[in-house]
């Protein structure tokens, strides 16, 4: 199967590049170059695009045969868009003819605003009008020929018919049905002529400014994407954990061979008595909430006059094949208690942020069974689910197959964190795939200095047989909802068990945990809870520090019973949120203690083992 991707990647560079030679070798650029001398360039930036293939090609040779490539396999998309397409009327006669019909009114509305086709009398308008809009095609390029112009509102155009006909799909299970809605999406995404360099005017234009030098750039960079297996969204070299990501101060004071705890050096001569535990997902690196100084909700706390304590997860490797949910429960109670017993207090607060979050929520559970619910102060959660039923387009991911899947992806014993962050990508193909490949690939521009894509692309990977069984027991079975239905060190986990006070954050344009999910939480607790619906989605609602005046968040102090009644009747504020929650911490204990001691970590007699952020969070 390599072997057959190998060829069919190998024919369409081919022909690419013969169909650019000859495209740009007919026209006679504006300054008079004759036409024999612009073929003779264009070939030669062809000849050089084939031998950088050629070139990576050999150098694959020896890694093919012991390792399959990462990407996926085109023959595989193949057979994905032809299962999609199968299922729809499209053979239909009376389907064809109104396509067809709809097709011709369209090419006469859009033609005629150039002054071409039955319109033609009425001359070229000054500025075309056209039907349908898309930021993709959003470039003036799109409009100034008829050609493109007509060429990407006869995209649109079947790509609402197509799914518009998948959407009215009669006889399927609605999880099958939503699947299919899906896939159908990102097939007609990853279709549009924005894609691909010869029917995207933008990338034409930009190789005849640069004479072949962006296509040959842009080759270069999708080359090293393959040789790496991962999208490149940012400059590699732009960010150095602990330099200009990850910089506050602090050190690692405890350490597993499954996670490492930071304890952050305080800014304040006293803070809270009860310190801060956070739990970051084990599926991204930490630093998401320390990402610099101004966007850094770990420094932010500190300077709030909180203790704060951070989790550093360890990338999977063939050692932690045999973790389990159980792992990550008693880690997170691990902590805990060495929190409590070096600071000498009764309790801690915890956040706990997706994955992390809905592991927090059993840790609870767990805590409760065992008559130590008390350990906890109280519980924030990040835009974390405990009840799957709603759990957004992850769930497309999750059946039976794609399960099995996990297994074959994973011959170590853990899941190469890049297949994590292509299904992550995948969520939103458009922003995270797509428009990288027009920019980077197409018009081979140079890759930004941004924090959040560097992070993003920062990929950790995971201990297989624990993600099937989270996959599994959690997205497919809703199991954790289940009174007694799962358990872990040793005790059967029961929600309803909750009473430890409890904050819930959720991200209103959240696609990773969308918040009719996350508002699930609030039916399963016996203690007081308050939630906050935050303005972005899962990450931007989260890190959106006071000092960015971005975004806005709802509070609700009546007693809703839905998200629909908490939305109706709740105060909009402008501006982060991290206050309202400070204040809600704050509330629950205000004592406070000097910070001294080992509330400095590394002081005088405190025995630490390396400065933050620690060896964990650069292991891959």
């Amino acid at each position: 199967m390599a072997s057959d991707a190998s060829d069919l990647l190998n024919d369409v560079l081919r022909s690419q590049t013969e169909s650019l030679t000859t495209l740009f070798g007919a026209l006679a650029p504006a300054d008079g170059v004759p036409k024999a001398e612009t073929a003779v360039q264009w070939a030669q930036i062809a000849a050089r695009m084939q031998s950088i293939w050629t070139e990576y090609q050999l150098e694959q040779l020896g890694k093919a045969k012991d390792n399959p490539p990462h990407y996926a396999d085109p023959v595989k998309w193949i057979a994905t868009a032809e299962a999609v397409f199968r299922q729809l009327p499209l053979a239909s006669p009376q389907v064809q003819q109104d396509l067809w019909e709809e097709g011709i009114a369209l090419a006469n509305a859009v033609l005629g605003e150039y002054g071409l086709g039955p319109r033609g009398s009425e001359g070229r308008a000054e500025e075309p009008e056209l039907p349908r809009h898309d930021r993709r095609f959003a470039a003036p390029e799109w409009r100034r020929q008829p050609f493109f112009a007509l060429l990407h509102q006869l995209y649109l155009l079947v790509s609402e018919k197509v799914m518009g006909m998948v959407e009215a799909s009669e006889g399927l299970e609605p999880a099958r049905k939503a699947q299919l809605v899906f896939a159908a999406r990102a097939v007609i995404d990853a279709l549009s002529p924005a894609n691909c360099p010869l029917t995207n005017p933008v990338a034409l234009e930009k190789a005849t400014e640069t004479k072949g030098e962006s296509l040959v750039r842009g080759f270069e960079n999708m080359l090293d994407d393959l040789r790496k297996g991962q999208l490149t969204h940012t400059r590699t070299d732009a960010f150095v954990l602990g330099e200009n990501i990850a910089v506050t101060p602090g050190k690692v004071i405890y350490e597993t061979p499954l996670f490492q705890l930071i304890q952050y050096t305080p800014t304040t001569d006293k803070v809270l008595k009860t310190p801060l535990v956070i739990f970051p997902p084990w599926i991204n690196r930490f630093y998401i909430l320390d990402l610099n100084a101004k966007k850094s909700f770990v420094r932010w706390a500190v300077e709030q006059g909180i203790t704060v304590f951070m989790v550093s997860w360890k990338s999977a490797d063939a050692s932690m094949a045999g973790l389990v949910w159980d792992d990550y429960i008693a880690a997170q109670i691990e902590a805990i208690d060495h929190v409590r017993e070096r600071l000498r207090v009764p309790s801690v607060h915890t956040v706990g942020y997706c994955v992390a979050g809905t592991t927090l929520a059993a840790t609870l559970a767990v805590l409760a069974r065992k008559g130590e619910a008390d350990k906890v102060a109280s519980a924030t959660f990040f835009t974390a689910q405990v009840d799957f039923e709603e759990a957004g387009d992850l769930k497309h991911f999750v059946d039976d197959q794609q399960i099995e899947t996990v297994g074959k992806l994973s011959p170590e014993g853990y899941l190469d964190g890049r297949y994590l962050a292509a299904t992550f990508n995948i969520l939103r193909g458009n922003d995270l795939i797509w428009s990288y490949v027009e920019k980077n690939y197409l018009k081979g521009e140079d890759y930004p200095a941004f924090d959040l894509l560097h992070w993003n692309g920062d990929v950790t990977n995971l201990p297989a047989c624990w993600h099937r069984d989270y996959l599994r027991d959690l997205y497919r079975d809703n199991r954790l909802v289940v009174a007694d239905s799962l358990q872990a060190c040793g005790a059967p986990i029961d929600l309803r068990r909750i009473a430890t006070p409890v904050y819930i954050q959720a991200g209103r344009e959240d696609h990773i945990a969308p918040p009719q999910s996350v508002w699930k939480l609030t039916h399963y607790l016996s203690g007081p809870w308050t939630f906050l619906l935050a303005g972005s989605g899962h990450i931007a609602g989260v890190v959106n520090p006071p000092s960015s005046g971005k975004y806005q968040y709802w509070t609700n102090d009546a007693s809703p019973e839905t998200l629909e009644d908490f939305v109706a009747g709740a105060s909009e504020h402008p501006g982060s949120w991290w206050p309202h929650w400070r204040a809600w911490i704050g509330a629950l204990d205000p004592a406070q203690v000097p910070a001294r001691g080992k509330r400095r970590p590394g002081g005088r007699g405190d025995r630490v083992i390396e400065d933050a952020p620690g060896r964990y969070v650069a292991t891959r």
